[in-house]
């Protein structure tokens, strides 16, 4: 994969670095992060070893200081080239298996894994590894304690074994479920911020050397890297199921929705029917309550409409059964409508058309366009305290007709100024609220409004009032 970076064929030369030897006491290398960073390749520190080993032997040592200096300029190039490739990779899967297959490359070895801590049980789990993870590996779980990942983990140190077999803490599980003879390993962990997320493994160094301080750093850099991208892909992750449930429970609620607008219309119909073909035949208080009951179901049938509204609105399959009309009348008509709730409620209502004898033509669905103009007036007697005053004003400015629907009611806080035309939202909490309603009126207003390719918004000051204004289109001149 990493072969058209222009990388060496060949790792770093082992010669330029001391290691333990193999099977000495030392086949066991903890290696402090310190000596391993960024500061591990700092040109300073190279231009000193490379004086220094001028005065032995000038002409060997220049020869293998220039080679060492270039092998670990390349290294350099590399890393930043794989960083790269991570920063543009997004999904998880394939950005695991750019880090194992870079770290095989990079370290000249044979395999090289990733672990990472499985958030419910603490557990380490094969997330990916050279050639893929199998079904069986996938299954396979490395505890924390007495293993290797599990000491570079909790340890928050690079670890280097040359020998596992002699080392209690190597986790044979893993070869037997894979069938694979792991002979040396570095592990390095994986680390966001102050946070270990997991460690990164590369197994059985190819060169008859072993591994090298090279390898050491070049493992730990790429892991720094690796650590940051996978956290990334992580949460973009998570924020995309987020999403997923969130449209789940949308169309949930939809279909509850449409299911229950549906189920209630019949036995809706049955109640008026025959409440209607009662009225003409009690008197007194039988005829009273008769009328409450009525009421209350011209209540439930105006409440079924909104949500067959919503439904239609969100499915966007609004038809406009389009006609030329006065705006002007039908705002008085709708006024009339509304003239008893506003004198039970002692309310000022006063109304202004700019210019003053024009009609008002529209081209638009009346039905709709009744039904903004009656949630819109409705709300402002519903939350205009008695004594205040409603002001509706009707303007045409260009091709465009001003309306607004000005109160003196309790207002809207700021927070909630753009979110008060979404479907069920309201200001109020639901097991303390003052004033009736679903939050459907504004959800529905809103759409009304925008399928005649119109515009509505609030400005409210809270205890003060609030002004809503729609703009629709004018209709041609006839």
């Amino acid at each position: 994969m990493l072969k058209f970076l222009n990388s060496p064929d060949k790792p770093p030369d082992s010669d330029s670095e001391q290691t333990p030897s193999e099977g000495s006491v030392a086949d066991e290398v903890q290696v402090d992060p310190d000596e391993t960073g960024e500061d591990a390749f700092d040109s300073q520190k190279l231009l000193n070893s490379f004086n220094s080993g001028l005065s032995s032997d000038p002409d060997s040592m220049l020869r293998r200081k220039i080679q060492s200096l270039e092998q670990r300029i390349s290294y350099l190039e590399r890393i930043v080239k794989v960083s790269q490739m991570l920063n543009s990779t997004l999904s998880l899967e394939p950005l695991l298996q750019v880090i194992v297959q870079s770290a095989t490359e990079l370290t000249n070895t044979e395999v090289s894994s990733i672990m990472l801590i499985d958030q419910k049980t603490g557990e380490l789990r094969f997330a990916e590894s050279t050639g893929g993870v199998s079904d069986a590996l996938r299954q396979v779980t490395v505890p924390m304690d007495n293993s290797i990942g599990g000491w570079v983990i909790r340890q928050d140190k690079p670890l280097l074994i040359r020998d596992v077999k002699m080392d209690s803490r190597w986790h044979k599980e893993v070869d037997q479920t894979v069938d694979f003879e792991t002979r040396s390993i570095l592990g390095v962990p994986l680390k966001v911020r102050s946070k270990v997320i997991g460690v990164l493994e590369v197994i059985n160094k190819l060169s008859d050397d072993g591994f090298s301080e090279d390898d050491v750093q070049i493992t730990t850099t790429l892991a720094a890297q690796a650590a940051i991208a996978i956290e990334n892909a992580r949460l973009l992750d998570e924020l995309q199921q987020a999403y997923r449930d969130l449209s789940e429970v949308d169309q949930l609620k939809n279909d509850f929705v449409s299911i229950a607008s549906h189920e209630l219309r019949t036995p809706l119909a049955v109640i008026l029917g025959y409440a209607t073909f009662l009225q003409d035949d009690v008197s007194g208080q039988a005829s009273e309550q008769l009328e409450i009951v009525l009421n209350s179901a011209m209540k439930l049938r105006s409440l079924i409409d909104d949500m067959v509204n919503l439904k239609h609105i969100h499915a966007n399959d609004l038809h406009l059964s389009r006609g030329i009309f006065s705006f002007k009348q039908l705002i008085l008509e709708i006024v009339n409508e509304f003239s008893e709730l506003i004198a039970s409620k002692q309310l000022v209502l006063t109304k202004k058309f700019v210019p003053g004898d024009s009609v008002f033509n529209i081209d638009a669905d009346r039905q709709k366009v009744y039904l903004v103009l009656a949630n819109l007036i409705s709300n402002a007697i519903k939350f205009t305290p008695e004594g205040g005053r409603i002001h509706l004003n009707l303007e045409q400015k260009g091709h465009k007709y001003w309306l607004n629907v000005i109160d003196t009611g309790i207002g809207i806080p700021q927070s909630d100024l753009e979110r008060i035309f979404d479907q069920f939202y309201q200001v109020e909490r639901p097991m303390t609220r003052r004033y009736q309603g679903m939050g459907l009126g504004l959800a529905i207003t809103k759409g009304m409004v925008e399928i005649h390719n119109g515009r509505i918004w609030v400005e409210s000051v809270l205890g003060k009032g609030s002004n809503f204004v729609v703009i629709l289109p004018t209709a041609p001149d006839v």
